[in-house]
């Protein structure tokens, strides 16, 4: 989550409270960075609206910055959290002018070939025009420079790679990635469920470095393209053109040419809901008036050794987070460590 090192040394400052008159109080600096969550009788409905159930958690305000599309590359984040029974709930809302769900699709052109909407400055994994909106929380699992620094002690600037690459110091250390995509997750009601290890950079062996995702046994995400590499190989229900920018995959319909004309436009992604490891943290959002609303579940215990385990309520569970705005890797991000505790 670095820029370059003319953020490092800022981030720096920033995460051990050099510089910036924090010596009013170590404990009260800790305070402003800690979310609590509130027990309750009854758990919130899933549905990306804060209803009641919410009103008494008490709400952590965080500022997340350096992030591409956002007004001066910020927002604010705000944060709750409840339990009950055996799972923990997340209230985020965040402020983003456009929502941005025109990811890649496929458009028909006056002479009958397709072309993929591509953002002409994206020199490679760096799409940051016709993408998606996206939304992440990274825990810690067991990574001790992760509970003195958040996400500067897993990203890694350069290597090949904009934004470069996520990975953390040493071999057994682990981090637990809720990653949610707009187009490829928001529909499913998951998000994706990653998780980062020590897993260094290479570009031929392993390009995406520490960063992984969960086991699934089915489901996911996959690109819509002919064999031939040409043009989308299926099309909504009815051969109508997107709107919506996805295709459900058991709604799936071969692509009959004959239905398009030039300007409309076909989904460049099929999507259905993960099964297994990888979709056991569910989501419900709504997009109103700018603010993006996203309700979170998960099992306090999961007990998938690439999951963050909430098996000690007496702990402070260390985690940051990011937001995408309609941007492939450019995220804004806070610069601190961030703490969960239970009431």
């Amino acid at each position: 989550m670095k820029r370059s090192w003319t953020w490092i040394i800022p981030a720096l400052l920033i995460a051990t409270g050099i510089g910036l008159g924090l010596f009013a109080g170590p404990l009260d600096a800790q305070q402003k960075n800690v979310l609590v969550a509130k027990k309750v009788a009854a758990p919130p409905t899933l549905d990306g609206v804060m209803e009641d159930a919410w009103k008494s958690a008490p709400e952590l305000e965080v500022t997340v910055r350096g992030g591409r599309n956002l007004p001066e590359g910020k927002t604010e984040v705000k944060l709750r959290s409840v339990y009950s029974g055996d799972t923990i709930y997340f209230l985020m809302q965040y402020k983003d002018a456009t929502e941005s769900l025109r990811r890649g699709p496929w458009v028909k052109q006056a002479d009958g070939s397709w072309q993929k909407l591509k953002d002409p400055n994206d020199k490679g994994g760096d799409n940051n025009l016709y993408y998606e909106d996206k939304m992440a929380v990274i825990w810690n699992i067991s990574s001790p420079a992760f509970e003195a620094k958040g996400c500067l002690s897993a990203c890694h600037t350069g290597e090949g790679k904009p934004f470069g690459n996520k990975y953390t110091a040493d071999a057994g250390e682990r981090l637990d990635m809720w990653h949610w995509k707009g187009v490829r997750t928001g529909y499913t009601g998951q998000l994706d469920d990653q998780y980062t290890d020590n897993t260094r950079y290479d570009k031929e062996k392993t390009p995406n470095a520490g960063r992984k995702s969960d086991p699934k046994t089915g489901g996911g995400y996959a690109d819509n393209v002919s064999d031939d590499k040409k043009g989308p190989k299926f099309a909504l229900k009815g051969n109508k053109p997107a709107p919506p920018y996805w295709i459900v995959d058991s709604e799936k319909e071969a692509l009959d040419d004959s239905k398009y004309k030039a300007g409309d436009e076909v989904p460049g992604i099929i999507v259905s809901a993960f099964t297994g490891d990888r979709g056991d943290v569910a989501v419900k959002w709504t997009y109103k008036d700018g603010v993006r609303t996203l309700e979170i579940a998960r099992k306090l215990v999961t007990g998938s050794e690439f999951d963050v385990q909430f098996n000690d309520l007496k702990k402070q569970y260390a985690f940051g987070v990011a937001v995408f705005d309609n941007a492939q890797v450019r995220h804004a991000w806070h610069p601190g460590v961030l703490k969960l505790v239970f009431e």
